[in-house]
């Protein structure tokens, strides 16, 4: 089975079968859209949550409000008929001792900004396995829209 690896600020759109991967997010967060009609699928690897947060803002797969319209641009150009839904995976806090007390950090605010492009594009989260303070890696199964996250520290599960 052909494995496509994602690597972070980055994104692939396929229809072929196979897995599309990211491994070692942390605060980063993995964003996989899927169409079960078409089996079209799309995985991104965000690093940030919003555009205002960089200097650099060249690479549109660093942000969720970035690479969300692109990764649903290129699925509807292989077919995809519009009924996309999400599931998500990372948004650790891996530092979190070091945050001030109350202080929000960035992987939560990645999520946060991650579910609200998601909403802005009508597209509902299926799954997610999101927070805590671990790393995780992704792995999304193209021919059934299914993924699997694994962490050495809480084990594998399967949305």
């Amino acid at each position: 089975m052909t494995e496509i690896r994602v690597k972070v600020a980055d994104y692939a759109v396929s229809r072929a079968t196979g897995i599309l991967a990211t491994i070692g997010l942390g605060s980063c967060v993995a964003i996989a859209l899927y169409d079960d009609a078409s089996r079209i699928g799309a995985l991104a690897h965000i690093l940030l949550p919003s555009v205002s947060l960089s200097r650099d803002t060249s690479n549109a797969a660093k942000f969720p409000e970035t690479v969300i319209p692109l990764m649903l641009a290129e699925m509807r150009s292989l077919g995809a008929n519009g009924n996309v839904h999400a599931k998500i995976a990372g948004g650790s806090s891996m530092f979190g001792s070091l945050l001030p007390s109350g202080g929000i950090n960035m992987g939560e605010r990645n999520v946060i900004a991650t579910r609200e492009v998601l909403a802005a594009h009508g597209i509902p989260i299926m799954g997610e396995d999101v927070g805590g303070d671990y790393g995780r890696s992704v792995y999304f199964d193209l021919g059934d829209g299914r993924m699997r996250v694994r962490s050495l520290t809480r084990g594998e599960s399967v949305f």
